[in-house]
């Protein structure tokens, strides 16, 4: 069944203050930034002076369309005074993982973290360190996770605090830079770097019969490899599903597949695993719904569905 789950109330270093106008007022750590959101269709709660009171940057949209056809780059208008880097930790009441994220303003509005992702990286370090305790009890050799289109590290940062061998790929070179940087940061080591495209990366593991017990994927709706391989989701989509049910192991092991892209649902996220691997029937450890954020007036802002398996 389709759920809805969001960051927990005690991760105490992010906060969506308020979100309306095609805006989202958020904090990370110290500092207050405001940023264009295309899905907080609603009004505001706070006025526009308190906006502009508690804000210590602004992003400022540019005229051109990115690639997805929406104006994703722009400039960062500052306020009040704030460096251009910083860093927060993630870390809840919980048993759950701890690392230090950096963050910065880049061009294109994103600060180096999805703060929506959090229940999909408490999911990834409960069942890697599940993983890695059967492991342990039966001498096996340590789980493999593989993060593909995997960012500035975060999942990669849950999966390897709960013990696992972690694989980091993606096809940008400074973002690997910046997951690298945040895994020193957070006291860990041992991540393999790969600088790729994810295609042909998996297509080369289903080859060579490389498989891992975890496997993620956050892929975007249009990118390109380092060599200029193009990426179009809607086209590859499948195919990509059928290659890592290739990679992943028939057992012990759990998928995480989340998808932005405006017009997906739960439920053909859901279809598209199913088919992908060949299930007759949902098995029990498939589940998938939506990754939110709420505002400190109750507002739910969705910004992602996820598909998550684990089998034992």
């Amino acid at each position: 069944m389709s759920t809805i789950e969001f960051p927990s109330a005690s991760w105490k270093n992010y906060a969506l203050l308020d979100s309306g106008a095609g805006e989202k007022l958020e904090r990370f750590g110290d500092y207050v930034l405001a940023r264009p959101e295309p899905r907080a269709l609603w009004d505001k709660s706070l006025p526009e002076e308190e906006w502009s009171r508690l804000v210590h940057t602004r992003f400022a949209p540019g005229a051109g369309l990115g690639r997805a056809g929406k104006e994703d780059s722009g400039t960062w208008k500052r306020r009040r005074k704030m460096p251009d880097r910083w860093w927060i930790r993630y870390e809840t009441d919980g048993a759950g993982p701890a690392f230090d994220l950096r963050l910065g303003l880049t061009a294109f509005k994103h600060v180096g973290v999805f703060p929506e992702q959090a229940p999909n990286w408490e999911y990834i370090y409960r069942h890697t360190k599940a993983l890695v305790n059967k492991a342990r009890q039966e001498r096996a050799p340590v789980p493999r996770v593989l993060n593909l289109f995997a960012y500035t590290g975060a999942a990669s940062l849950a999966a390897k605090a709960a013990g696992a061998d972690v694989t980091h790929l993606d096809s940008l070179r400074q973002v690997v830079t910046w997951a690298h940087e945040n895994q020193e940061r957070s006291g860990l080591d041992g991540i393999r770097w790969i600088v790729e495209d994810a295609m042909k990366f998996a297509r080369r593991e289903a080859r060579r019969g490389n498989t891992y017990q975890g496997i993620i994927l956050d892929p975007p709706a249009y990118g390109h490899g380092p060599n200029g391989e193009r990426w179009k989701l809607d086209e590859l989509l499948f195919d990509m599903m059928k290659t890592i049910a290739a990679i992943l192991t028939p057992s012990d092991n759990f998928l995480i597949l989340n998808l932005y892209s405006n017009g997906y649902s739960a439920l053909q996220g859901e279809t598209i695993v199913k088919e992908a691997f060949g299930l007759q029937a949902v098995p029990s450890g498939l589940e998938s719904g939506e990754l939110a954020l709420l505002d400190s007036f109750g507002k739910a802002l969705p910004l992602s569905i996820f598909v998550r398996m684990f089998r034992s």
